[in-house]
């Protein structure tokens, strides 16, 4: 009997942990039938959806844009932490639709910077269609990376009814086996369910981790313009300039100068941009330094590793 008392707590409490860190035991009770039901739990245990209770998820719901950016947003891990600002940017900067306090503000704060399109006047509590929660994950995706996808048509028997500037996101989805097709159709005006969606965007998700992204374009040198002027016989002022910038945060400094056998002084610089999270006063200046050399010598400049 002792026996038997301690194997049922130590189940009880096996349990209890299971649930303290949200494991799969107590999942959703109403999608067992949903096809979906895997991708919905996959979503769920990495806290990229929410139940409309602590126990339904109500697959068959329409999404919202409101909800479907917030989703999106989350999947992706979609931020601004490698953007700078001169203010702290607020959703109100780029939405009349959207109030600051909202809980979904953020999210289309994130959205809007990260490249995904949303109308200056986005209803947040618009159904989404197929067509249009398509379009978004597509540049959600694209958000993360310049992925290449294969040059082909899909042949859709309601293709009439896409919208065109829907079109190539759909085609790409497609393509990727991200986006599948009922029968030949797409069904793109019909609005999309929270059981479709939380499929495409666990596909999507899976996609973006096991496809590598196209490497991105070698970064072109400034041109760092250079002049000298005679401070006397002996020395020269060189001055290394930038350009015009936006704010005082885009800054040069020299950060060694090596004078050669062969009569070169080799000035070695390095470019300042902007720091995270710092304001900066939104004033055009001239990003530029000045050094001093002996006149014996020509200044030569070389960028130093930042």
């Amino acid at each position: 009997m002792r026996m038997k008392k301690r194997w049922t707590f130590a189940l009880v409490a096996a349990l209890v942990l299971t649930m303290m860190l949200g494991g799969s035991v107590f999942a959703f009770t109403d999608i067992q039938d949903d096809p979906n039901a895997a991708d919905i739990n996959a979503l769920r245990q990495s806290g990229v959806v929410n139940g409309v209770t602590a126990e339904l998820f109500a697959p068959k719901g329409k999404v919202t844009m409101a909800q479907g950016v917030a989703m999106l947003v989350k999947a992706f891990d979609l931020n601004i932490a490698h953007m700078t600002f001169i203010k702290e940017p607020k959703a109100s900067d780029y939405f009349t639709t959207i109030p600051d306090d909202a809980w979904y503000a953020q999210a289309f704060l994130y959205a809007q910077l990260n490249g995904l399109p949303l109308a200056k006047d986005v209803d947040p509590a618009q159904r989404l269609t197929k067509e249009q929660f398509a379009d978004l994950l597509f540049h959600a995706i694209t958000a993360k990376g310049d992925y290449a996808f294969i040059e082909m048509w899909v042949m859709l028997k309601d293709e009439k009814d896409v919208n065109p500037d829907y079109m190539g996101s759909i085609q790409k989805l497609l393509v990727a086996k991200i986006a599948e097709l009922d029968e030949g159709r797409f069904h793109p005006k019909s609005e999309i369910t929270r059981s479709e969606a939380a499929r495409l965007v666990h596909k999507a998700v899976q996609f973006v981790k096991k496809t590598e992204p196209l490497p991105k374009p070698p970064v072109e040198e400034p041109n760092i313009a250079l002049s000298v002027a005679k401070v006397n016989d002996e020395v020269n002022k060189v001055t290394l300039t930038w350009g015009e910038m936006p704010n005082p945060g885009y800054r040069i400094t020299v950060s060694n100068i090596e004078f050669t056998n062969g009569g070169e002084a080799v000035i070695s610089y390095v470019l300042h941009e902007p720091e995270p999270g710092k304001m900066y006063p939104q004033v055009v200046t001239e990003a530029k330094v000045d050094t001093f050399v002996a006149a014996s010598y020509k200044p030569v400049l070389k960028r130093a590793a930042d």
